[in-house]
């Protein structure tokens, strides 16, 4: 209990009240909601085949499939209604990329996201020296907002091809005694969709919050941080122009016998003449 404490007086948890670290933590989570719905799946769905002779039907051929969905390697067992003889079938299509990309992606997804977690609260001081960590911190999420935009949408694909391939009434066409009509086919139930359309949704949610928190980890690096201490230089120069040039325009100088005053008014001086004028005598100008 002692050590616990420790633990906890030595992590600095404020972080995750503030969107960085509270959105970190909400990737942690839909991660896993992500991997689990999608890798732990397993569905089944059953069909019948009524052939003529009774004792050679078989009114229950239960067909089970699950993650990575390699569905070209699930066999069943249907009859062909000749005697006791059996076939052996396999479904179509392979849809395990898809759904190993997607997987993978929500697994280093949940890693990374717990790691960071970890580092906000635990070594703050160590993650914004040199601004190497959260330039770090920025790209990787820029890098997880593009995979899962990528992943989300190949499976989404992915699972619109599985659903396809296991649909009762495409699978039945598949038995050769089917093709009989003497002999009557039918599904009896498919597979039930819900958890991976859950993980498709999960997916889209993890996307949209990797790619909102873009923005928070970009503040804590050293572009957005010095492009505002730029922005206050450019203002106060634009500051000091405007002074100076206040300054110019309500300065007062004297020229040719002229007055410029502060109000802007111009006073122009009066001449007067002084003395007659003659040929013999030059002129007196009397500035009054």
């Amino acid at each position: 209990m002692e050590t616990a404490n420790q633990i906890v007086s030595l992590g600095t948890f404020q972080v995750l009240k503030l969107p960085l670290g509270f959105i970190r933590l909400l990737e942690w989570l839909f991660a896993i909601f992500a991997f689990a719905t999608c890798g732990g799946y397993s569905g089944q769905m059953r069909v019948s085949v009524d052939c003529i002779n009774k004792s050679d039907s078989n009114l229950s051929i239960a067909i089970n499939f699950a993650y990575p969905f390699r569905l070209n390697q699930v066999e069943f067992d249907v009859p062909m209604c000749e005697g006791r003889r059996q076939e052996r079938l396999y479904l179509i299509g392979d849809f395990s990329s898809s759904a190993e990309f997607f997987v993978t992606i929500a697994v280093f997804s949940f890693l990374y996201s717990l790691l960071a977690t970890v580092v906000y609260i635990f070594f703050q001081n160590k993650y914004r020296e040199n601004n190497r960590g959260p330039l770090i911190d920025f790209i990787v999420t820029v890098v997880f907002s593009f995979m899962w935009l990528v992943s989300s949408s190949a499976w989404a694909k992915g699972l619109s091809d599985v659903k396809a391939a296991t649909d009762p009434d495409e699978v039945v066409l598949l038995v050769s005694a089917c093709k009989v009509q003497t002999n009557k086919c039918s599904s009896l139930y498919g597979p039930r969709w819900s958890g991976l359309n859950t993980s498709v949704v999960f997916g889209y949610l993890n996307f949209v919050l990797w790619a909102g928190n873009i923005w928070f980890v970009f503040k804590e690096t050293g572009w957005h941080k010095g492009g505002a201490a730029r922005y206050p230089a450019s203002s106060l120069e634009k500051q000091t122009t405007a002074f100076n040039q206040q300054v110019y325009n309500q300065g007062s100088f004297d020229q040719s016998g002229a007055t410029f005053t502060g109000t802007g008014d111009f006073a122009q001086s009066e001449y007067s003449q002084v003395g007659n004028y003659s040929s013999s005598g030059p002129i007196s100008y009397t500035n009054q």
